[in-house]
């Protein structure tokens, strides 16, 4: 894995992003003061009032509860609002108890705050208070009856129909879901309000059945223009957008959701002309209208028209900041990412989960974590795309610790029993080798997808552990989960990984019959690896010429890097000659056959690649590893000379060679791709980034636990037998992760068995 920015890394020696985030806690964390009203005036205005009620439920909706209830207490006058936001706040960061005993306390209670405490007596399963709060509402309305029948539908009963509200409960039916309950409750009767017709028709178009809405739509007896605009949004949405513009043409009244519907449907099916065809006619806009506009030029890559539309729209909400900011983050301009975030009169977790992952994809992984620590700072809540963006960071860089403070969080949040946070904690642990650990959270995810499954098997794949990747996959099928393509590829790649040939050979070519998969370049490379590092070149090659494609350039990376393995220059010269032809800038080809000319003694072929590279601009890509020690990355190059505990380090290291020669380590020579003499080359090759980071390791990290180093390129043979030697000696586990796999090497053993 070729990591950006080590000179990010090397900062982390002295700035923790673990020690930032295990020091913000809510005993110490200040509230968000942005756009907060001051409370000091004794003179209440009405404009006073709303803006201290607006102030509430920002702080209920970001978590802030006790900062909410210092607002309240301390206006000088309260409105209903300024008691239904309470309370409606308590209700949703799931303080019931506080809710209700505010509630009891309130002085004059209006409709919403009766509807807001039945509704959180129904979501807590308490249908028995929930009823006697209705049964002494003054007056009642729709959403009264709605919250009643929702909570008798949801607990699979019904009360005698002669004591509700016909219209009710067909409106409990469909927002619970049973639409076919509905749709028999519909049919039982003729005379039903324009309300149930709409609403019927509104169940079908959620769960995408436009010729059954479309049937409600045709034989309503009236129609108004929430009739017309479900119908228009319903055909718009799915893409039958002929059929929409023809409803959109015959309807009476055209308001701006009618426009907004067209405009949106015409987005959402990559039809952007049209789109702004129909926002320029709009008689009027909204901030629905500008925001749908402004995400098709988003997602079409259009940044100037959008950034255009965004500095000429009248009405800039949160919304419109937040599709600005995730285009240019997924555009690569994290810059203006970061220029439109800074600027933002206010934001909101989706502006913090965007800015976060811009940073993670863009390759800033320590500016992503420092931000999720600011976020926490600010007050934020943490919603399921920052979680999963953080986690995303602390796999790449390899950051565990944080990953597991992270991860408890998550647990907090209730979170992690759901798949799309679940994937991402598996991934986080799979990737910072703790594999024990990613199973765990792999059973504990509840519902799992086939996107968990292949997670799990890739992880057991890269960790060497090809024994229990197939035990996996056969327990998946169990379950009735069918694999697809990435599944085989990381089957595929679990038998190369350890050498199953045959077993391998059987997957790839009965996956189209048992499971309808197409082998795809990757599959193909994955065979080629898995036959070539079992040395069965011929037959590697045989299967190129018969590929149904021609093969890229990771195909025939796959067979240079097996004739490096088994000496074949030939072979490796004719890989190398494609692969340069097809990316002539790849620096790791051109030194894989730089190896192999070394190991061969060709010293004037090595001189002539780095003649070749020199000419064509072609930088080898430096190597470094990094290691974490109490919450810090601390990263090393060759012959570091930088780090504060270089001179232990190397002690330690001369001390560590002494004893692996005597238990019999030979340094791999032939490595060195410089013709010096012997003495030098060993020289050379004892000060590896691997090895400093794995004595810093050693010495750092207390007795008992692994030492867990990350590397950006492969691993030598010289480090990678070198580190069997080390975890006989000192008695430890050592976790190595490079480009391409992981090792565990412990009492003198690796888990690769040596065949990588």
């Amino acid at each position: 894995m070729a990591m950006r920015g080590s000179n990010r890394f090397r900062q982390l020696h002295s700035r923790s992003c673990l020690r930032s985030l295990q020091t913000t806690t809510t005993a110490n964390r200040k509230p968000s003061t942005r756009n907060q009203p001051k409370t000091t005036s004794s003179l209440a205005t009405d404009a006073d009032i709303v803006k201290w009620n607006i102030a509430i439920t920002n702080h209920m909706r970001n978590g802030q509860c006790d900062s909410a209830l210092r607002l309240f207490n301390s206006m000088p006058r309260r409105s209903s609002i300024s008691w239904n936001a309470m309370i409606s706040g308590y209700l949703s960061n799931d303080k019931f108890y506080l809710a209700r005993q505010l509630f009891e306390k309130m002085p004059t209670r209006d409709l919403v705050s009766w509807n807001v405490m039945i509704s959180g007596c129904v979501r807590y399963r308490n249908l028995r208070a929930a009823r006697l709060l209705f049964d002494q509402m003054p007056e009642r309305d729709v959403v009264s009856w709605n919250a009643m029948l929702s909570g008798y539908a949801q607990n699979g009963y019904m009360p005698c129909k002669n004591s509700i509200s016909w219209n009710g409960m067909l409106a409990a039916y469909v927002q619970n879901g049973r639409i076919e309950d509905a749709r028999r409750l519909f049919e039982s009767k003729a005379d039903w309000e324009l309300i149930s017709w709409n609403c019927m028709m509104g169940g079908y178009v959620k769960r995408n059945r436009l010729v059954d809405a479309r049937g409600i739509f045709d034989r309503m007896p009236e129609r108004d223009e929430v009739s017309w605009n479900t119908m228009i949004s319903g055909y718009a949405q799915n893409g039958e957008l002929l059929e929409a513009q023809r409803l959109f043409e015959d309807s009476p009244v055209r308001d701006v959701f009618t426009w907004t519907a067209m405009v949106s449907g015409y987005v959402q099916n990559g039809m952007l002309d049209e789109a702004r065809r129909v926002f320029d006619g709009m008689p009027e806009k909204n901030s629905v209208s500008w925001n749908a506009i402004i995400a098709g030029y988003v997602q079409c890559k259009r940044m100037d028209q959008a950034r255009e539309l965004f500095e000429a729209m009248p009405c800039q909400n949160v919304s419109s900041w937040n599709t600005m900011i995730t285009g240019y983050a997924q555009n690569g301009d994290i810059a203006q990412a970061r220029n439109f975030f800074d600027r933002m009169p206010q934001r909101d977790s989706i502006s913090w989960a965007a800015i976060i992952a811009g940073y993670a994809q863009s390759g800033y992984g320590e500016e992503a974590l420092h931000l999720f620590v600011e976020m926490k700072r600010d007050g934020e809540r943490l919603n399921r795309s920052t979680f999963t963006s953080t986690l995303s960071t602390c796999a790449e860089i390899a950051a565990l610790e944080l990953g597991k403070q992270v991860h408890g969080r998550v647990v907090k949040a209730g979170l992690e029993s759901g798949c799309y946070v679940g994937n991402a904690l598996l991934v986080m642990y799979c990737k910072c080798g703790n594999i024990d650990d990613a199973y765990i959270v792999f059973e504990g995810i509840e519902e799992k997808e086939v996107v968990s499954w292949n997670t799990m098997i890739a992880g057991y794949a890269r960790h060497g552990f090809g024994k229990e990747a197939l035990m996996l996959f056969e327990s998946m099928k169990k379950t009735g989960i069918l694999p697809d393509d990435v599944t085989m590829v990381g089957i595929l790649s679990a038998c190369s990984h350890t050498g199953l040939v045959d077993k391998g050979t059987e997957y790839f070519y009965s996956m189209t019959q048992d499971y309808g998969i197409t082998a795809n370049s990757k599959h193909y490379t994955c065979m080629i690896d898995l036959l070539g590092r079992a040395g069965r070149l011929d037959d590697a090659q045989n299967l190129m010429k018969n590929m149904p494609f021609e093969p890229d350039a990771a195909t025939w990376g796959a067979l240079l890097g097996a004739s490096r393995i088994h000496g074949n220059t030939e072979l490796g010269e004719k890989a190398a000659k494609m692969i340069f032809e097809m990316e002539p800038d790849n620096s790791g080809m051109y030194v894989l056959l730089s190896n192999l000319y070394a190991a061969s003694g060709r010293w004037g072929d090595v001189g002539r690649m780095r003649l070749r590279m020199r000419d064509r601009g072609v930088k080898k890509v430096p190597g470094y590893s990094w290691v974490e020690v109490q919450n810090k990355i601390h990263t090393f190059t060759v012959g570091d000379s930088v780090h504060p505990e270089r001179d232990r380090i190397y002690t330690f290291l001369e001390e560590l060679d002494l004893k692996m020669k005597k238990e019999g380590y030979v340094s791999s020579t032939k490595l060195v791709l410089h013709d010096v003499e012997e003495e030098e080359k060993v020289h050379m090759l004892k000060y590896h980034s691997e090895k400093l980071a794995v004595a810093f390791g050693i010495l750092a990290i207390p007795a008992g636990r692994p030492i867990r180093v990350i590397k950006n390129l492969r691993v030598c043979e010289d480090c990678h037998n070198a580190m069997k030697h080390i975890s006989k000696i000192v008695g430890r586990l050592i976790i190595l992760r490079d480009s391409h796999r992981f090792h565990h090497f412990n009492g003198g053993q690796c888990s690769c068995g040596d065949y990588w």
